[in-house]
């Protein structure tokens, strides 16, 4: 059969005209794109502030970053849970308002797997365990000891109910057979200021709250939750080397839209969140905080959180936390 090349140049032009039409046609929001952040002064904060200028590029829209805290991050989650489905309305989700407070909670104003629908989840990492260089406080040992003998003295702060800062300190607690008094705070700011002047004894944070600090002296790194230890301080033993078997706990943060968002909006959100969480200057400021740039698909975060929920519930059930 003989190919008439006007055939094949047609074919080619038919081609590039259904690419362009379909490129044309690609999902685009029509006005500003709000990304809620549920909780203040965090590396959740910090995350979608890094993104949101490069997404707004992306998008031909602007795109701001707006804090809705409280009830352990159920307000913010909930606020965009129940926003239309237009892909306007982002979400910034972490382990508590997406895992955590369902089952520590014992009313929920949504459901995360059916009111939320995944985007991609971002990064992941392990916390320091942390104390005021001032304490006198030297090790985890060292911790454990005098939290035994003075169990009325010492108390503990996380970012929020509901946080991993919240239920990794109450699984250190429970292995360690310790008494700490939780004092949780609205967002990593106000735990850390109060930990720095020492009104709190103790707290659990990502990297990325606490670094600065360190390095002023100001703070201590007793150990760290995750199975290894940091590549840039591996002088920081983790929990389970530190005489606690097992004992691991991750933070981690994603990007969700109300559930019923149509396929393509998240499909564009996705694509766009991975490149940038991917580009040279992003991954390389987000390792600067020991995050894991995970950068994967919605159905990868969809079963990530399926996974985190039992996970989490777990460790609430053995070690008996309840939100205050």
């Amino acid at each position: 059969m003989r190919i008439d090349r006007r055939m094949v140049l047609a074919l080619a032009a038919g081609l590039l005209s259904l690419a362009g039409f379909a490129q044309a046609q690609e999902w685009s929001p029509s006005r500003p794109v709000r990304i809620i952040v549920p909780i203040v002064g965090s590396t959740n904060d910090v995350l979608a502030r890094i993104v949101a200028p490069k997404l707004q590029e992306a998008l031909g829209q602007p795109v701001v970053v707006e804090n809705k805290p409280g009830a352990g991050g159920n307000i913010g989650a909930d606020f965009v849970a129940k926003a239309p489905p237009d892909g306007h309305t982002l979400l910034i989700g972490y382990n508590g308002p997406i895992a955590i407070n369902v089952t520590l909670f014992d009313k929920m104003p949504y459901d995360p797997v059916k009111d939320l629908a995944p985007i991609t989840l971002a990064v992941k990492a392990p916390q320091y365990l942390v104390v005021n260089s001032a304490s006198g406080i030297t090790s985890l040992k060292d911790l454990v000891a005098k939290a035994k003998a003075q169990p009325a003295r010492f108390s503990y702060a996380s970012v929020a109910v509901g946080s991993a800062s919240h239920l990794t300190m109450e699984m250190l607690k429970s292995a360690a057979q310790i008494h700490l008094t939780h004092i949780p705070y609205r967002g990593a700011g106000p735990a850390v200021t109060d930990l720095l002047a020492g009104n709190v004894q103790a707290a659990f944070f990502v990297p990325g709250n606490v670094q600065q600090f360190v390095k002023e002296g100001r703070l201590k790194l007793l150990a760290s939750s995750g199975i290894k230890r940091f590549a840039s301080t591996p002088d920081v033993p983790t929990v389970a080397e530190s005489g606690y078997k097992d004992f691991e706990a991750t933070s981690w943060i994603g990007f969700l839209a109300a559930a019923g968002t149509p396929r393509p909006i998240i499909d564009r959100y996705n694509r766009e969140l991975v490149k940038i969480l991917n580009s040279p200057d992003v991954s390389e400021r987000l390792r600067e905080m020991e995050f894991e740039v995970i950068a994967g698909s919605p159905e990868q975060f969809g079963s990530w959180i399926r996974a985190e929920i039992p996970r989490w519930g777990a460790v609430i059930k053995a070690t008996g936390a309840k939100a205050e």
